[in-house]
């Protein structure tokens, strides 16, 4: 069971590889039947920290031996292991490469202590120069877990940010790329399997190459990845946006084969806020950044993530924040209420917001998010898209064209004889549900 982000799932599929490899027989078909669950967690927000708790317990009432691993296991350990007695073992992120040997020790009443959690920021230095990667993280062995045309490729682990709400460098680590040929390697791999599509993903994909001495690396890398035989689009995401440099929004916008797809993580539009976040930015500086991406691909998607209530938020800056949306024309946005997270330098800060305050904050601006991003999907009606088909009912099928990520919404076509999963349909857009598309074959 995997929860979280996609860079989870690359970790369940390189988890499934090395227990195949070793004589496992591997299934993500439910619980029924199976002599251990491992269940890959999110530990990021409190929402995704209690999911991952309740899928737990949930595994546990299966009667098969339950294995926590993954980012609420690897930052809580052994204070993890104490308060969920019903988990046979919990693994950290150093167990990964001993996976077999782990579970056959719970298979025979003997699982590992869980580990004393530690601060993973300190593993590697954050100066530029060539890192070796962790010995969790070698091998790239991987076994996919789907069989969809769309699949996640990661391209670094970790992150050399500050950003005083997130726990994730504690725990993940500091940022290290995968050698390109590496990263080609398996994207070609993946094709071979049947993937047409490969989603970048890491904590931060603008810092990628800057570890191995090559700050533009990500824009010689897409070219290539985009050449690879059978794959029809790259899309990448997790853009830094003080990190995204002239060149990369070129390369992201005028690369054949690279989706004009920009996922970009602003977090707030108001300065103070910014700042208190150990952020950079403003309104402005934002706004000239997504226009910048039009200029080159006017059709470009836009999507972000925003979080309202951080200590010292006032009305005038959330006033800004809406300012800001107002004018970005995003496709996608994510709304978060803010909530301490341990060990964070925010968990710290003065001002905290009200949680009855920051709920309101919250409902406003997703009602907001969603005015806007319906509208800005009704103004593609007209328009002429590819959609990439991932489901298929008759000659109805179902994908998302270019400016769609995988949580921003679809588009349902229309006319479709003889598609499958895979094709690229040309459709003219008709009409819109909200952030989601209609539209006939052309």
């Amino acid at each position: 069971m995997t929860l979280g982000c996609a860079r989870n799932e690359v970790d369940s599929e390189e988890l499934a590889a090395r227990l195949h490899a070793d004589g496992w027989q591997v299934t993500v078909d439910g619980t029924a039947g199976a002599d251990v669950v491992l269940v890959n967690t999110c530990g990021f927000v409190a929402q995704a920290k209690q999911e991952s708790i309740d899928t737990l317990l949930a595994a546990a009432d299966s009667g098969a031996r339950v294995v926590a691993a993954g980012c609420l296991a690897e930052r809580y350990g052994h204070q993890l292991a104490e308060s969920l007695p019903e988990a046979a073992a919990v693994l950290g992120f150093d167990d990964y490469p001993d996976i077999s040997a782990r579970l056959s020790a719970v298979m025979s009443g003997s699982p590992p202590e869980a580990h004393i959690p530690r601060d993973r920021r300190t593993l590697l230095p954050v100066t530029p120069v060539k890192r070796e990667l962790p010995k969790h993280l070698r091998g790239g062995m991987r076994r996919r877990l789907g069989d969809g045309p769309v699949a996640p490729l990661k391209l670094a682990s970790g992150c050399d940010r500050r950003c005083a709400f997130c726990a994730i460098p504690s725990f993940r680590g500091a940022f290290v790329s995968r050698p390109p040929d590496e990263v080609l390697a398996e994207a070609e791999w993946l094709a071979g399997t049947g993937v047409r599509e490969l989603i970048l993903v890491s904590e931060n994909s603008t810092s990628y190459g800057k570890d191995l001495g090559d700050p533009r690396a990500l824009e010689k890398l897409l070219p290539q990845l985009a050449g690879v035989s059978g794959i029809v689009r790259v899309r990448v995401s997790y853009l830094q946006p003080a990190e995204t440099r002239p060149g990369l929004v070129e390369a992201i916008a005028t690369t054949p084969g690279v989706a004009p797809y920009f996922d970009l993580s602003f977090q707030h539009a108001s300065e103070p806020v910014l700042r208190r976040m150990r952020r950079f930015g403003s309104t402005e500086r934002f706004l000239e950044l997504l226009a910048s991406a039009r200029v080159l691909a006017p059709d470009a998607g836009a999507r972000s993530n925003v979080i309202v209530g951080f200590p010292g938020e006032t009305r005038a800056d959330v006033t800004e924040l809406s300012r800001f949306l107002d004018g970005a024309g995003l496709d996608a946005i994510g709304v978060f209420g803010y909530s301490d997270e341990d060990g964070t330098e925010a968990a710290g800060m003065t001002g905290k917001v009200a949680t009855a305050t920051i709920r309101r904050r919250v409902d406003r601006m997703l009602a907001l998010a969603e005015e806007l991003c319906a509208q800005r999907a009704a103004e593609r009606i007209g328009s002429t898209v590819d959609v990439l088909v991932e489901s298929v009912d008759g000659d109805v099928v179902e994908g998302r064209a270019a400016h769609q990520g995988p949580e921003d919404g679809s588009t349902t076509v229309r006319g479709a004889h003889q598609a499958r999963p895979g094709d690229l349909v040309q459709a003219k857009i008709t009409g819109s549900e909200g952030v989601d598309l209609l539209g006939s074959v052309v």
